[in-house]
C-alpha cells in the first residue's frame, strides 16, 4: 500500500508528465496548424500541388535551422525533396530552386513572372532608392545610370587607384611578423576599394578603420529577422545605417559643390552624378546616400569572400600557382631586377621622383590629392608589378580561368531572391503568385551536368579546350543573369584578376594552421574562425 509521500509524489510526478505532454501536443499542434495555414494559400486554380518541404515552427520557420547549418540545410532538403522544395525563412515563405532550366526560367521572367525581393530586413536596412529593391521602369533607369559608372573606361580608370590599394594591402600582409587572417585582410582591402577607389575619398586610417566597423555592423544584420525591438538584428542595421549616411551626407554636398576639370581624376559617384545629369535626372540626396552605401556593399563583403576563396585555393593548389606565375612570366610581368617597387623601371622611378618633386615645389608645398598614387600607404610595397591595364588582364588567360573555377566551386552568395508576380510551373510544382522564391547558384554548379568532377578544383575546365560551361548557359551564374545580373561584375573580376597577379608575383605564403578551415555558407562564403596565413615577400629588397 502507497504511502501518502509516494503517493503525493506520484501524483505530482503525473502532473508533471501531463503538462509536459499537453506541452508537446500543443507544440504538435501549432505546427500542423502553420502548415495547414500555408497549405491554403496555394492557387486552387491550378492543378498542380506545391512543393515538398516544411514550414517549420510558427513565425520562425526554419530560419535557425538554415543559419546553424549553412549549405548542410539545403543540402539535406534538396535530397530530401529534389530540385524545388519548399521551406519557410526569414520570415517569408521561400521556394528554393536548383538546375539550370529552372534557374533560366526564373532568371528570364524578370518583371513577367518573378521579380526582385531581397528579405524583408535587407530591403528595410540597404534602403528603397537602392538599385537592389527598385523593380520596373526604376530599374532599368538605375541600371542606365550606372551603366556609365561601370562602363569599360571607367574601369580603365580606376584600375591604377585600384592596384595602388592592393599593393598598399599586401604590403601589410608581407610586413606582418605573425599570421594573417586573410578574410578580414580580404574585407579591409575591399573596403579600401570601395571607399577610395569608387567615392574617392582621401580619409585618415582612424576614420577609415571606423567607418569600416560601422559597414561591417550593417553587413552582420542585414540578413536578420524582420523584428524592430531593441537589441535586435535589424535594429542594429538600421543604427549602422544611418551613422553612415550621417558620414556620406557632408561628402556628398562637397563633391556637389566641387568643379571638376576633364583631365581630374574622376570616381565612381562622379560618373554616377554626371551621367544622372546627362539622362536629365535629379537625384536626392537621400538617393545619393543610399547609393553610396550600396557601392561599398556591392564592392565589399562578396569580393572579399571570393578573394578569400582565391587565396585559399591558391593555397591548396601550388600546381595551379606554377602556371599562373608562369603565364605572368610569358606576358612578362614576371620579376625583373630592372624593377623598381612599383613595377617600373628604376630610371623611370627616378623620374617620377623628381617630377613629384617639381609638382609639390610648384603647388607651394602641397601634395595633389588626386593623383592615382596612394600617399598614405604604409609599410611601403616591395611588388615588382608594373601598373596594369585592360588589355594586359585580358591576355591573362590562366588566371582568368582560375578566377572563374574559383567563383564556380565558391561563389560567394548562395543564390537570389524573386518573389512570384503570376502562379507558374517549375518540375510539376505550383509557385504561387505572392510567394517568395530563391534560385541556389551554389547548389546548381555542384549539381550541373556539364561540369566533369564538380568537387574537383580545375581552373582547366574553362580553357580553350574545354569550356564546359558554354553548353548551358545558366549552369554557371556566379553574378546571376537576366537584367538583373550583377551590375558590378566586371570590376569583382578586375579586382580578382589584380589581386591573383599581384599576390602570385609579390608573395610566398604558408598556412598557419594545421588544417584548412571549414567554409561557412551563410549569409556569405567565408572561413569558419578565419583563414590564417603567413606571408613574406618572393623577392625582398
Amino acid at each position: 500500500m502507497l504511502s501518502l509521500a509516494q503517493f503525493g509524489a506520484l501524483s505530482a510526478l503525473a502532473a508533471a508528465l501531463t503538462s509536459v505532454l499537453s506541452a508537446l501536443l500543443l507544440l504538435a499542434l501549432t505546427r500542423q496548424l502553420w502548415s495547414l495555414r500555408w497549405s491554403l494559400t496555394r492557387d486552387k486554380d491550378s492543378s498542380l500541388p506545391l512543393p515538398k518541404g516544411s514550414m517549420g515552427w510558427p513565425l520562425v520557420g526554419e530560419t535557425f535551422h538554415w543559419l546553424f547549418q549553412g549549405s548542410n540545410f539545403h543540402i539535406s532538403r534538396r535530397e530530401r525533396h529534389g530540385n524545388v522544395f519548399k521551406t519557410h525563412l526569414l520570415g517569408k515563405p521561400v521556394i528554393r530552386v536548383t538546375g539550370a532550366e529552372n534557374i533560366r526560367k526564373i532568371l528570364l521572367g524578370e518583371h513577367s513572372l518573378v521579380c526582385t525581393q531581397w528579405p524583408q530586413s535587407t530591403r528595410i536596412i540597404l534602403g528603397p532608392n537602392t538599385l537592389v529593391n527598385s523593380i520596373g521602369d526604376l530599374h532599368k533607369r538605375k541600371r542606365k545610370i550606372l551603366a556609365k559608372v561601370f562602363s569599360r573606361g571607367a574601369l580603365e580608370s580606376y584600375l591604377p587607384r585600384l592596384q595602388d590599394v592592393v599593393k598598399s594591402e599586401i604590403a601589410k600582409w608581407c610586413s606582418e611578423p605573425g599570421a594573417v587572417d586573410v578574410y578580414s585582410a580580404a574585407k579591409s582591402l575591399t573596403f579600401r576599394i570601395a571607399v577610395r577607389v569608387l567615392l574617392g575619398l582621401q580619409l585618415e586610417e582612424e576614420r577609415i578603420v571606423y567607418l569600416a566597423q560601422i559597414f561591417e555592423q550593417l553587413m552582420n544584420n542585414l540578413f536578420s529577422l524582420p523584428i524592430d525591438a531593441p537589441l535586435s538584428g535589424l535594429r542594429k542595421g538600421i543604427k549602422a545605417r544611418e551613422i553612415l549616411h550621417a558620414n556620406m551626407e557632408k561628402i556628398i554636398e562637397e563633391k556637389m559643390e566641387r568643379q571638376q576639370s576633364d583631365d581630374e581624376y574622376h570616381d565612381a559617384f562622379d560618373n554616377m552624378l554626371s551621367s544622372a545629369k546627362e539622362h536629365g535626372q535629379e537625384l536626392s540626396i537621400q538617393e545619393l546616400k543610399e547609393t553610396a552605401v550600396e557601392l561599398i556593399f556591392a564592392a565589399h563583403s562578396t569580393t572579399a569572400s571570393a578573394s578569400t576563396s582565391l587565396v585559399l585555393q591558391l593555397l591548396r593548389h601550388p600546381a595551379v600557382v606554377e602556371k599562373a606565375r608562369a603565364e605572368l612570366e610569358a606576358e612578362g610581368l614576371g620579376y625583373e631586377p630592372s624593377r623598381g617597387p612599383s613595377g617600373v623601371t628604376v630610371q623611370k622611378e627616378e623620374e617620377d621622383a623628381a617630377d613629384t618633386e617639381n609638382s609639390y615645389l610648384l603647388n607651394g608645398g602641397c601634395h595633389n590629392h588626386h593623383s592615382h598614387r596612394d600617399q598614405s600607404a604604409f609599410p611601403p610595397s616591395q611588388s615588382h608589378v608594373p601598373y596594369l591595364s585592360l588589355d594586359k588582364l585580358s591576355r591573362l588567360r590562366y588566371i582568368d580561368c582560375v578566377v572563374k573555377e574559383v567563383l564556380r566551386f565558391l561563389p560567394p552568395v548562395s543564390g537570389g531572391y524573386r518573389t512570384a508576380l503570376q502562379t507558374f510551373e517549375l518540375d510539376g510544382y505550383q509557385i504561387p503568385k505572392g510567394w517568395s522564391v530563391m534560385y541556389s547558384i551554389r547548389d546548381t554548379h555542384e549539381t550541373a551536368a556539364v561540369f566533369q568532377s564538380p568537387e574537383l578544383f580545375n581552373p582547366d575546365r574553362f580553357g580553350p579546350d574545354h569550356e564546359e560551361s558554354r553548353s548551358s548557359r545558366f549552369s554557371y551564374v556566379p553574378f546571376g543573369g537576366g537584367v538583373r545580373s550583377c551590375v558590378g561584375k566586371e570590376l569583382a573580376q578586375i579586382i580578382l584578376k589584380t589581386l591573383a597577379v599581384e599576390v602570385m608575383e609579390t608573395c610566398r605564403w604558408t598556412l598557419a594552421t594545421e588544417n584548412f578551415p571549414k567554409m561557412q555558407t551563410v549569409p556569405i562564403v567565408h572561413p569558419v574562425n578565419g583563414l590564417h596565413v603567413h606571408f613574406s615577400y618572393r623577392y625582398p629588397l
